[in-house]
């Protein structure tokens, strides 16, 4: 089945089309992740060596193994974030140990939001909020490029408008 936006969705029956998320969003998690502990670990570094010494500076390593560990972490948790947009209702799925998806219908969608703080922007990406009747399926997919955050905005709400009507 083809979309108005030229993008295919699956045929009845068949598995949805999944998109993952661009790799901007990991690019920006890890640079987070090693500036804030790379300041934690240096501070503590050298706190430890003026006031207790230099073998106690050693400590300042463990803010380092947790960059390490905390760089796979965010890796998998990245590949785990995908959507795909059916005929009735778009789907998001996340999360590695414990699998969340979200099905949110297209008629129950009050309000979509694009919305980009200032280190997303730097980055170039941007991340689409739904908002619906049950606030329990809120649900937002973050990290898309500006143009296809406003892409699925303005198709969630032409579609969200069109299956509300009959209500």
């Amino acid at each position: 089945m083809e979309t108005g936006s030229g993008r295919d969705t699956e045929v009845a029956g068949a598995e949805p089309v999944w998109t993952g998320l661009p790799p901007g969003l990991l690019r920006m998690r890890r640079m987070l992740l090693v500036v804030w502990l790379g300041l934690i670990a240096v501070g503590l570094g050298v706190l430890l060596g003026l006031l207790c010494g230099p073998v106690w500076a050693a400590f300042a390593l463990l803010p380092v193994a947790l960059i390490v560990w905390g760089w796979v972490l965010i890796g998998r948790n990245w590949r785990s974030w995908r959507y795909a947009e059916r005929a009735d209702d778009l789907l998001i799925s996340r999360g590695v140990l414990w699998r969340e998806e979200t099905v949110v219908p297209y008629g129950r969608m009050q309000l979509v939001e694009v919305t980009s703080g200032p280190v997303e922007r730097h980055f170039g990406l941007a991340s689409v909020q739904l908002h619906t009747a049950a606030a329990a399926t809120d649900a937002t997919i973050p990290g898309l490029d500006p143009a296809e955050a406003e892409r699925l905005r303005d198709r969630l709400t032409e579609l969200g408008e069109a299956r509300s009507a009959g209500l």
